[in-house]
């Protein structure tokens, strides 16, 4: 497995992370860790910016907090310091909920491209399938 192409990009484009790409990175997963570095590499460089939901940071939170191992959430909120953080406000809840409704998403998944969609980001970063088929809201993943 390669990593992603973030060819076609404007200088200074905003990318919204989904959790399971920032958890790769964070926590050096065998394969996947590879192929989304350069998106943290691009943002590390000043190339693009990047987002993350509060939704989000709640989900990478989880599972270092659970374990105890507070070494690891640090690495996480360091690391999402410098990212600009979109809160679930009712217009992102509303159009999530539009976006469950018309391509019958889970809700998580709803939260993320809504917010995509709601601040302009030039695309939503995911590992996820499930964001295949909206329409007006760039992909960059795996599949």
């Amino acid at each position: 497995m390669g990593s992603l192409s973030l060819s076609g990009l404007r200088e200074h484009a905003l990318l919204l992370v989904d959790s399971p790409p920032i958890i790769y990175v964070i926590e050096g997963h065998q394969r996947l860790a590879a192929v989304f570095a350069p998106v943290f590499a691009a943002h590390a460089s000043g190339r693009v910016g990047l987002a993350v939901t509060t939704m989000a940071i709640a989900e990478v939170l989880t599972g270092p907090l659970r374990a105890g191992n507070e070494a690891l959430a640090e690495r996480y909120r360091i690391t999402l310091n410098s990212w600009y953080v979109v809160d679930l406000d009712a217009d992102i809840a509303e159009r999530a909920a539009r976006l469950r409704a018309t391509y019958r998403l889970k809700l998580g998944d709803a939260v993320q491209a809504a917010s995509a969609i709601a601040i302009n980001a030039d695309a939503l970063v995911t590992h996820d399938r499930d964001f295949a088929a909206i329409t007006g809201l760039r992909i960059i993943g795996t599949n």
